[in-house]
């Protein structure tokens, strides 16, 4: 189902025929880039018990609700003084937005699949203030597959540092997962295609590396930690980075396989000495890279740590190790 024309697309609380989902060419997302937006992974566990899983689909939509907050969107943030317009905010809670994953995936009735909500303001002005626009939910569904090619979780991907960098502090919230971001996950994506790779690791302003145009990133040591343990070094939050659901995930297993986890300030050229390096994401879940700049990373192939990390995280997945952390939505199909 998806772009095809076929399935179903939940708008507004309605599922509707998928070439019957639009919006209005003066809504305000179309002009300022006015939305918030997951990515959600199912999977369909044929190698196991034949089960269809979302992965941590409550944790992504307190996300999604947590960058409309920054953005006004959400009820909670009562005005301050009395409006002479009309404030218009979310209307549906987060459990209301998890069934709306929940009816869409079952509409379209594919057990593999990927989700994407998005909360985005509407049609009613054109200025830049976005709060006399209504706030408009959609949810939509596809099967897609590996975001970085299907050989990407065994051979790793060939990557250069991109031209663009990330945003400054306190002039668009990283932390909040916008369209708008997203125009600058574009400059990083399209400067390293055009030059012949596969991905771009974007530097903050301060010269540090930061992320992938759409991954988190970790660095990799063997034996640099405490007690030789293997050192997984993963930029902090506050170098314009995303809060990653995968990123967290990593961090938690990481640390339950005793692995020695630091959150510091990555320099550039630390990329080109480390023993291994991957990206994380719910569309790349966790890909090596085998080369940064043409310069190989360690073995220039997929290391241990990042195919021990790759197992625990799909074991999790595929049920073959328990889910203590209730990171699993299991969805029936009739």
């Amino acid at each position: 189902m998806g772009f095809d024309g076929s399935g179903k697309i939940w708008m507004n609380g309605e599922l509707v025929d998928w070439n019957d989902a639009t919006l209005h060419v003066g809504a305000h997302v179309v002009h300022y880039g006015t939305s918030v937006f997951e990515g959600i992974r199912m999977y369909h566990r044929e190698s196991t018990d034949g089960k269809s899983v979302v992965f941590r689909l409550k944790d992504h939509i307190e996300r999604l609700y947590n960058s409309a907050k920054i953005y006004r969107m959400t009820p909670d943030e009562a005005p301050l003084r009395e409006r002479k317009i009309k404030d218009r905010r979310l209307t549906y809670s987060v459990d209301e937005m998890i069934q709306a994953c929940i009816d869409t995936l079952q509409a379209n009735g594919d057990k593999d699949a990927y989700i994407r909500p998005v909360v985005y303001r509407g049609y009613a002005s054109l200025g830049v203030d976005p709060r006399p626009c209504p706030v408009d939910l959609t949810v939509m569904t596809w099967r897609w597959g590996k975001y970085l090619g299907p050989e990407a979780l065994e051979q790793g991907v060939d990557v250069c540092v991109s031209n663009w960098n990330r945003f400054a502090p306190n002039t668009l919230p990283a932390l909040a997962k916008t369209g708008a971001n997203y125009m600058n996950s574009q400059l990083i994506k399209m400067d390293a295609l055009e030059n012949g790779y596969v991905e771009g690791i974007a530097l903050s302003t301060n010269g540090f590396v930061s992320e992938g145009s759409g991954e988190n990133l970790f660095v990799v040591f063997h034996g640099k930690g405490k007690g030789g343990k293997d050192q997984l070094i993963t930029t902090p939050l506050g170098s314009s980075v995303l809060p990653g659901i995968t990123r967290h995930t990593i961090l938690t297993l990481a640390a339950e396989m005793g692995l020695e986890i630091v959150e510091q300030i990555i320099p550039r050229e630390m990329l080109y000495i480390a023993d291994e390096v991957f990206f994380t994401g719910t569309a790349s879940e966790v890909t090596p890279i085998r080369s940064i700049d043409q310069i190989k990373v360690g073995e220039g192939k997929r290391g241990p740590v990042a195919k021990m990390m790759q197992e625990a995280y799909f074991d999790v997945i595929d049920g073959r190790k328990p889910d203590p952390a209730n990171w699993l939505t299991f969805v029936d199909f009739d």
